[in-house]
């Protein structure tokens, strides 16, 4: 599903402070998924935010982003957050629930940390996709900053260190067709649309992760003709870990860089 809540984080985020209509919302949440639906997690969450219940007949986008925009009445909204995670990696996660149970199945939603609320993606075939909504009553941390050059200048040095460590294990193996490999999957992404004013700074992050990450897909494939042990096979493993996380750093860092730049130009129009 690659990283549909990082579309959704920052079209929301445009949505709630009025830089972007709802048929704008829609268009780019298209390519994630050919029809998309909403539901509560749970009947009580369904009625403080009056959306339906797990058991009622799901809505649309549409009235999802009435109901947040409803939700926050007149305060002035709070940003969205992209959240990310991975076996080892929680951060971004409330205390233990329901949303965090949920996240860490699906590896990503979205947070709405103002108002108690998150959303998490899945897929449910045929071009369907869900959005769950999630009443969050566990204590929400601050958002922990990471400044965009930062993630930017940590992802490139995890490229070379895990490719470095790669070779010094002896499993770094030129595979035939990798590269029409990689090419193929990032040709096969969904084509991201972002709102008006996005910056070039965040935009050209989120295309380096989402090459970083073709790439480390490639780098997991065995190469049927240089069968690895098990031993090696894990240490390739344990030595791509870290570029994982760094994908991640790099998209949360990026989304929470648009969704900043965002909320600023509406504040001064």
């Amino acid at each position: 599903m690659s990283c549909v809540s990082a579309t959704m984080t920052v079209w929301v985020s445009a949505w709630l402070v009025g830089g972007a209509a709802p048929d704008d919302v829609l268009d780019a949440l298209e390519p994630w998924g050919e029809a998309h639906d909403v539901l509560a997690a749970d009947d009580a969450t369904g009625r403080g935010i009056g959306l339906p219940g797990p058991t009622d007949r799901p809505t649309s986008i549409t009235f999802l982003l009435a109901a947040l925009r409803k939700v926050r009445g007149p305060v002035i909204p709070g940003p969205a957050r992209l959240v990310l995670t991975a076996p080892g990696d929680l951060r971004g996660l409330p205390g233990p629930g329901q949303f965090s149970r949920a996240v860490i199945e699906s590896g990503q939603g979205l947070l709405f940390a103002d108002i108690g609320y998150g959303l998490v993606p899945t897929p449910l075939g045929g071009g369907l996709l869900r959005w769950t909504v999630h009443s969050v009553l566990e204590p929400v941390m601050p958002e922990d900053h990471v400044a965009l050059s930062e993630a930017e200048f940590g992802l490139r040095e995890q490229v070379r260190q895990s490719a470095s460590t790669l070779t010094a294990l002896g499993v770094a193996r030129h595979r035939p067709g990798v590269r029409q490999e990689i090419a193929e999957t990032l040709r096969a992404r969904p084509r991201s649309l972002w709102p008006d004013g996005m910056p070039g700074h965040s935009l050209r992050v989120l295309q380096h992760a989402d090459e970083v990450e073709a790439i480390l897909a490639a780098a997991l494939v065995d190469d049927p003709g240089a069968a690895l042990t098990a031993s090696a096979a894990q240490a390739r493993t344990d030595a791509l870990r870290p570029l994982a996380t760094a994908i991640r750093v790099a998209r949360r860092a990026a989304v929470a860089d648009a969704v900043r730049v965002l909320a600023g130009s509406a504040d001064r129009t």
